[in-house]
């Protein structure tokens, strides 16, 4: 038998995707990326974006006219909020959260399904993060650290999608990321909404983020097999020193940090709930490139949030030119039902926020290719993960997760580091030549 998921969101639902993937596995069903050839249709979604939710709609709608033809059971999870859940009830034939993964084979045998190698039970197939992930790339992973958020945004569904933060015991992420070390992984990313709250729930019982740093960098020191290790997402208010000092200190933590600012305005800020102050993010950029001035600044945007006035948005523009950022994702603002300021009129239109979105991509564009002209010249390690879109040249990322394109003589597989002279930039992109592994 053979199932289909679409996978919708952030990388947290990513993550979820694989183990999902080990508990089909583990039935004896194949993957397909043909729908029409699935028997089980499923889908991990996103409330967080109504764009996302509009595309599970799409979805169901299509897969129940097929069932007018031959037997199929659909199922939805991820982040999905109370009014969307008891809507999919109605359309889906199975609706749970991602923690209950792990109960999937029980609840399909209730449709009378029987796989070759027999359904396995939730007691069997153990806890959610119990559940080995079966990862889609072989050199690139995501490990989650934490699950929910306590933050809670005003723009944001998360905190009641995926509940309060946990932490998952750092035993078992030391454990999986050794695993993926030893099995030759270059590139491996914690995952979490707010990663750097990690352990905040469990004071004095769990190390803190920083301490969970410092032990991932003490794996990289003793391995053979060198990897780059990221992280994402942090939130403003808990970006310690410490971790940045740590970050420092050892070479497999990577020198990179996506930051979300999400406005350069106080006012919006607060209204936002983010619980910091363009002097707190200025302090902690500050820091960064005094302890790492080689490391990229990546950030995330909002425009056009409820009451962002013409001066609002230009302190934010502002923001953005003074500390230089080498990626930003800017997201024109759109309300979503839960997040607080759904209640709040949105009186902004569609066509000014993606006036505003223009501007400040104009601007990020700028800085990120400013960063980039430094770097022509310079001998850079880089992670090759594929080839050009023409297939003229390789394609990989450097460390600082810039886009690079370069030429070689030599064939090199995706997943293997390389040294690369970086001969131009085009814009927030290198362009480079093949100079040694």
């Amino acid at each position: 038998m053979k199932y289909y998921v679409l996978t919708l969101g952030c990388h947290m639902n990513m993550s979820d995707s694989e183990r999902l993937t080990t508990v089909f596995t583990n039935m004896g069903f194949t993957r397909t990326e043909q729908e029409e050839e699935a028997d089980i249709l499923g889908i991990i979604a996103c409330s967080v974006r109504q764009k996302a939710i509009d595309k599970v709609y799409s979805r169901i709608h299509l897969w129940n006219k097929w069932k007018k033809d031959k037997s199929l059971i659909t199922f939805v999870t991820g982040c999905l909020l109370d009014d969307d859940r008891k809507k999919f009830l109605k359309t889906f034939d199975l609706v749970f959260e991602t923690n209950d993964i792990a109960g999937l084979p029980e609840m399909i045998s209730q449709y009378g399904v029987v796989t070759p190698t027999g359904l396995k039970g939730h007691h069997e197939q153990g806890e959610f993060w119990d559940i080995n992930p079966s990862y889609d790339s072989k050199y690139e992973a995501f490990i989650p650290i934490q699950n929910g958020c306590d933050k809670f945004c005003t723009y944001c569904a998360v905190p009641y999608t995926r509940g309060r933060e946990v932490s998952r015991p750092s035993s078992e992420i030391l454990e999986e990321l050794k695993c993926l070390v030893d099995k030759g992984y270059k590139s491996i990313t914690l995952l979490g909404q707010n990663v750097n709250s990690y352990g905040l729930d469990k004071k004095g019982e769990e190390l803190s983020f920083a301490g969970l740093l410092e032990e991932i960098g003490k794996i990289g020191e003793a391995s053979d097999d060198p990897f780059w290790l990221y992280f994402t997402s942090p939130h403003p208010r808990d970006m310690t020193r410490d971790v940045l000092e740590t970050m420092a200190q050892y070479k497999c933590l990577a020198k990179q940090i996506h930051l979300p600012l999400q406005s350069g305005d106080n006012e919006i800020l607060q209204k936002m709930n983010r619980n910091h102050t363009l002097a707190d993010y200025r302090k902690i950029v500050t820091n960064i490139r005094e302890l790492m001035p080689e490391a990229t600044l990546f950030t995330d945007i909002i425009v056009g949030f409820t009451g962002e006035e013409g001066d609002h948005f230009e302190n934010t523009r502002r923001a953005m030119e003074e500390i230089g950022y080498n990626m930003a994702f800017i997201a024109c603002y759109s309300p979503r039902p839960g997040a607080v300021s759904s209640r709040w009129d949105d009186k902004i239109t569609m066509d000014e926020k993606k006036r505003r979105l223009h501007v400040l991509s104009d601007v990020f564009i700028k800085s990120a290719g400013r960063f980039n002209e430094k770097l022509i010249g310079k001998t850079l390690p880089v992670l090759v993960t594929g080839t050009s879109r023409d297939g003229s040249r390789l394609a990989g990322l450097t460390e600082g997760k810039i886009n690079i394109q370069f030429s070689s003589d030599k064939e090199i597989k995706p997943g293997s580091f390389v040294n690369v002279r970086v001969s131009g930039s085009t814009g927030i992109s290198l362009q480079g030549e093949f100079s040694g592994e």
